[in-house]
């Protein structure tokens, strides 16, 4: 199902043991739209510390109790590597992370890969665990929703808004879409943005260039933020820009330019 991720903020995260915190925002890949992480502020118990946990960690979300239940101790969360979401989350912190919960890694085959039950499916051997992964080094490519809100969004022949919002598909956790209002050029309105319809996305100025003409967006089916996602209007949304439903978000050159290598 689709929905927006401003409607999740604020979702209570219940360990095994205990209520660990509230979502705060989510970290996503921007070369493939997937969401890496949900930030979890945890309040007076760990002294308001934010964490990261993987969606490899959720269990079957309650949504009636807007509620992510996952696979994870406050212990397990209060000796997690500490990670500074006010700075850059570094490849090398990610490796900390997966190593500590036995999280899958999502960006190669590494000895870390786990299951989502916990227990590595290949163990580091003690010479192993003293060396330092060549792939510490490299960058990684994640962009957290609170920072991209605000971006500029720019048609093939002008500015047509800023991104206000993400839509998500919970069953996959990928962003299917962003949110742009269109202010003053098209006054109370919003639109979609699919990632498959994005030439490119300047990190640097935080600019997002689609494919699409200022004509096509006006005319584009009207979309209703108060409800929900229809297949109808989805399959009009898409038909109207002559591109499939089922496109895959992730595109090359989506970071080209600014980018993070």
């Amino acid at each position: 199902m689709l929905r927006d991720i401003k409607s999740l903020t604020g979702f209570k995260i219940h360990a095994t043991d205990g209520e660990l915190g509230t979502v705060d925002e989510f970290y996503f890949d921007d070369r493939t739209w997937d969401i890496r992480y949900m930030v979890v502020k945890t309040g007076g118990w760990l002294s308001g510390r934010k964490v990261l946990i993987s969606p490899a960690a959720l269990k079957t979300p309650d949504w009636k109790s807007k509620s992510f239940p996952v696979a994870l101790t406050l212990d397990q969360v209060r000796n997690s590597p500490d990670v500074d979401t006010e700075k850059t989350v570094t490849r090398q912190h990610e490796l900390d992370l997966h190593r500590h919960y036995a999280w899958p890694v999502y960006w190669g085959d590494g000895f870390y890969a786990g299951s989502m039950s916990g227990g590595t499916l290949f163990p580091p051997t003690p010479e192993e665990e003293k060396e330092e992964p060549a792939e510490a080094a490299e960058p990684n490519h994640l962009q957290g929703t609170h920072a991209v809100k605000g971006y500029r969004v720019h048609a093939a022949d002008g500015l047509i808004g800023h991104v206000t919002d993400f839509i998500l598909e919970d069953g996959q956790w990928i962003i299917r879409y962003l949110v742009a209002d269109t202010g003053a050029w098209l006054p109370g309105r919003k639109v979609l943005i699919s990632p498959g319809w994005i030439e490119s996305v300047d990190w640097e100025t935080a600019e997002v260039f689609v494919y699409l003409s200022k004509e096509e967006v006006k005319d584009s089916p009207v979309y209703d933020p108060s409800g929900p996602l229809s297949p109808d209007y989805l399959n009009n949304l898409h038909d109207h820009y002559g591109r499939p439903v089922n496109e895959a978000a992730g595109r090359p050159g989506a970071a080209a330019r600014g980018g993070k290598g």
